[in-house]
């Protein structure tokens, strides 16, 4: 059965860093917005486009997941999600395909995320876009982290 590996978490979490550990352990393809985004438009961090754009690219990785998923391949996709209703709703989308969902998540401390965050600001290098210490904080307000029934594979919302 196919698997649709859900990377969740604030920047600087460490999930890109899971999933390219993951894609390869298993071989699942691995989709992540900001390689994509930042390959296509640089930095555009605060460029009034630059949600519109995310949006878009999440919108064409999950239709490459879905057939890929389709065809009985695993799928990691390093989104972030941030809430529990999105997660509900891709983990909807994956059983209604025949695939599991499982979620990949590590709580990790606002000071310690603040800390990495810094840390790639200052070189800016490997894709990343710069991500200002205000932006983590707001949020980090609005982050849901997942519960345990959701990290057994129980989704509601």
């Amino acid at each position: 059965m196919a698997v649709l590996h859900l990377m969740v978490g604030l920047p600087g979490s460490g999930k890109t860093t899971r999933a390219k550990a993951l894609a390869a352990e298993t071989g699942a393809l691995r989709l992540t917005p900001d390689e994509w985004q930042n390959r296509l438009f640089s930095d555009d961090m605060h460029h009034p486009d630059h949600d519109r754009r995310h949006s878009e690219i999440e919108a064409l990785m999950w239709e490459i997941a879905t057939a890929f998923l389709g065809a009985g391949g695993d799928v990691i996709l390093d989104f972030g999600f941030w809430t529990r209703a999105e997660r509900a709703s891709f983990a909807r989308r994956a059983e209604a395909m025949g695939a599991q969902c499982r979620i990949h998540y590590e709580d990790i401390a606002l000071d310690e995320l603040e800390r990495r965050v810094s840390a790639r600001n200052a070189t800016a290098a490997g894709g990343h876009f710069v991500i200002p210490l205000d932006n983590l904080r707001q949020w980090a307000k609005v982050f849901q982290p997942p519960d345990a029934e959701e990290l057994s594979g129980r989704f509601t919302a």
